[in-house]
C-alpha cells in the first residue's frame, strides 16, 4: 500500500526522523509534504536547527499549563509550525537559536523544539 508524503513524513517522525522534501529540480526544502506534479519525492533528513520566527503564548485555564506556538525558520528554508519546550512558554524570543526534538502531542509523534543551548 502506498502511503501519501504526509503519512511518510510521520512515518519518519515516528522513527525519529524529520523529515523534508526537496525539489529535485533547485534542490530546495519545502515543508509541509506534499504530492508533486510528476509523483516524485525526494526526501532527506533536516538537521533540525533553526530561529524561532515568531511566539505567541497561549494562557489556559489552570490547572492546565500555558504553551506556546511558534513558527520556526528550519536552516534548510522551510518555516515550520511548532512549539518550543524545555523552559517557560514567555521565556521564547524571536530570534532564539532551536534545535528540533521528537516529543508526542495528543499520543501521536510530533516535531517540537529546545533552546538550543539546552539541547543535548
Amino acid at each position: 500500500m502506498h502511503h501519501g508524503p504526509e503519512q511518510q513524513w510521520r512515518d519518519g517522525l515516528a522513527q525519529g526522523r524529520f523529515l523534508l522534501q526537496r525539489d529535485p529540480e533547485t534542490g530546495l526544502c519545502r515543508f509541509p509534504p506534499r504530492v508533486t506534479r510528476d509523483g516524485t519525492i525526494d526526501w532527506v533528513e533536516a538537521a533540525g536547527t533553526g530561529t524561532v520566527y515568531s511566539v505567541t503564548v497561549v494562557r489556559q485555564r489552570p490547572p492546565e499549563a500555558d504553551y506556546n506556538v511558534v513558527l520556526v525558520d528550519l536552516d534548510e528554508g522551510p518555516r515550520v509550525m511548532s512549539r518550543v519546550d524545555g523552559v517557560a512558554p514567555d521565556a521564547v524570543t524571536i530570534g532564539m537559536r532551536v534545535r528540533m526534538t521528537i516529543g508526542a502531542i495528543d499520543g501521536s509523534p510530533a516535531a517540537l523544539f529546545l533552546p538550543e543551548s539546552h539541547a543535548g
